[in-house]
């Protein structure tokens, strides 16, 4: 007798191949059989009328907080993902001396939007070194599978404390022998690779630089090489090579990426988007990619299916008026949103707040888009179309109403009680379609990232990814371009498993872990995010509900059904590499 029969589906089984119908029988948290499979079974799941799909792994998450308070870890559980990496962008909190704590927190509250008073309660810091961290995790259950990188600035401050956090100082040889000695410790406990980040955009709650944006050859190489020693590991990076309209210094960092990789000889896999400032810089970094893996450098982009977007309202993080001194009083003063919304509502409040963002000017850059880009701000629908046409923007709509956008914008925000959103498409809509991203998924090395589910709470809504990859380029885009399901199944699970070194899982067949989702094609999509309080300390984060997952099973066992969480929860710390069947 079989544990779990899933049946009637259409299966896809993550490998590219063609579908096909037939059933899915698992046998504890195996899969024995896959096709023309009968018998009797303990449970049974009739996946008639759906597609069945491995379990997605998210290659690029930001849980290494949530995962000590938190078992579900949504929202990256609730869009089909099974298994995710988490400790991405040089970011983490580990290694961590007790006087780095609050270190850390300031550090993940600016670069990755978490609330830190959420993390300073949350945290259980129950760890110094990585391997402890990673040995706290494993008491944890979870409703996902889980692997953690060495995050490159948690590790120059554990070695060169205070000196660890500022990118102009160089360690020393013997900090460079450090770094790369606990980056070996880590692999051989279980790390699952190596992340830093190289990008302005990553700076601390005090707005500080990220520590490793600027570290040169001597540190990252002979940390690299500590990944060759061992033989393990992976390096995930995040580079300004992408946005710069700078021919030599996209140049220079993509040649210290090919360090990297013959340095450690491993995988490598860097973040690659389209900015406004250079949006045909990717076909270049492409060609680049082209030219290392030609050469036997296994290297590749992380990318995204959809604009990474900011969620503007008066009841989270970011909006056009952050830069009013008035709108700042309020936010820092109010003891809770609603205070801070109805503060908002005072007509003498208004009118302050819009003479002040009157007389803010930006030229450049993303806040120049987030206070005056009001042709790149949009309702959100439901469900939310992620390519919305400029004739949809909020300044449109202010034209046609004969009204200053910034008024307008101001009155929008405060509808339904000051919680309504506006999505504003910042990377990945240079030209107002999708069309680039279409080009940049369908590239030859490239692996479906940068969800960072986790973080951004009061800004980004991105753990839905999984989600937008398989809904929205299964249709097609409004321009008609579209990718075979088959293709964007085997990118969310066996490309990406493969990856990280996760042969045990991925694809559907004897043998293998039984991960998978039963998925109401015709259904899925996306619902606007919500604004929950449900971080410790009654922290916000926006949080996004998919429709259309039927079942989410795990290890053989099903955590989500019709969208709820069945209470269960057979997810566990990953160490290393998992060997397949």
């Amino acid at each position: 007798m079989y544990d779990l029969l899933v049946k009637n589906g259409t299966i896809v089984d993550g490998t590219g191949a063609p579908r096909f119908r037939g059933n899915v029988a698992v046998q504890g948290d195996t899969i024995v059989a896959v096709g023309e499979v009968s018998g009797p079974a303990r449970e049974t799941i009739d996946a008639d009328g759906c597609i069945v799909t491995p379990g997605f792994v998210d290659i690029h998450t930001h849980y290494d907080g949530q995962v000590s308070w938190d078992n579900v870890l949504a929202p990256s559980s609730i869009n089909g993902v099974t298994s995710a990496a988490m400790g991405n962008c040089g970011v983490g909190f580990a290694p961590a001396r007790a006087d780095k704590h609050d270190w850390l927190i300031q550090l993940l509250e600016g670069v990755e939007d978490i609330p830190g008073t959420a993390l300073a309660e949350g945290l259980t810091w129950n760890w110094e070194s990585f391997p402890d961290y990673l040995n706290a995790l494993s008491q944890r259950e979870y409703t996902i599978d889980l692997g953690a990188h060495m995050p490159h600035a948690a590790l120059r401050a554990y070695v060169m404390g205070d000196r660890g956090g500022d990118h102009m100082e160089r360690p020393t040889a013997g900090e460079v022998d450090r770094m790369a000695h606990l980056t070996a410790e880590a692999m051989e406990a279980g790390a699952l690779g190596f992340s830093t980040s190289r990008t302005h955009a990553h700076r601390s709650r005090d707005g500080l630089n990220i520590g490793t944006l600027t570290a040169e050859d001597p540190e990252l190489l002979g940390i690299a090489a500590a990944l060759r020693k061992t033989g393990k590991g992976v390096i995930q990076l995040i580079s300004d090579a992408y946005l710069t309209a700078d021919d030599d210094f996209a140049a220079a960092e993509l040649q210290l990426i090919r360090r990297l990789a013959q340095t450690s000889g491993r995988r490598v896999s860097f973040t690659v988007q389209q900015t406004d400032d250079a949006p045909d810089r990717w076909k270049s970094i492409y060609r680049e990619i082209d030219a290392m893996v030609a050469d036997g450098l296994p290297v590749s982009a992380q990318v995204a299916p959809r604009p990474i977007g900011a969620i503007l309202s008066f009841a989270s993080t970011t909006n056009p008026f952050v830069v009013a001194p008035t709108y700042r009083r309020i936010a820092a003063e109010s003891a809770s949103i609603d205070a801070r919304l109805q503060a908002l509502a005072d007509p003498e409040v208004r009118a302050a707040i819009l003479a002040e963002h009157a007389g803010f000017h930006a030229s450049e850059g993303f806040i120049a888009l987030i206070t005056r880009g009001f042709s790149r701000m949009f309702r959100m629908t439901d469900p939310v179309d992620y390519e919305p046409h400029e004739s949809q923007s909020i300044a449109a709509e202010a034209a046609r109403a004969g009204i200053d956008p910034a008024a307008y914008v101001y009155d929008a925000l405060m509808e339904e009680g000051g919680r309504r959103l506006l999505y504003m498409p910042l990377i990945n809509y240079a030209r107002g379609n999708l069309d680039d991203v279409h080009g940049m998924m369908t590239g030859d090395h490239v692996l479906y990232g940068l969800s960072d589910g986790g973080a951004h709470c009061g800004t980004i809504c991105d753990g839905s990814f999984p989600t937008t990859t398989i809904a929205l380029w299964s249709r097609g885009s409004k321009s008609g371009l579209s990718t075979p399901l088959e293709r964007l199944v085997q990118g969310y699970t066996q490309r990406n498993a493969r990856h990280v070194g996760w042969h045990d899982r991925g694809v559907l067949a004897p043998g293998l872990l039984a991960d998978l989702n039963v998925i109401a094609l015709d259904d899925l999509q996306l619902a606007p995010p919500e604004i929950v309080q449900d971080l410790p300390a009654g922290g916000t984060r926006l949080l996004q509900q998919p429709r259309g997952y039927r079942w989410t099973v795990k290890s053989g066992v099903p955590t989500f059904q019709q969208g709820q969480w069945t209470g269960r929860t057979p997810g566990r710390l990953l160490r290393g590499e998992r060997a397949g069947a």
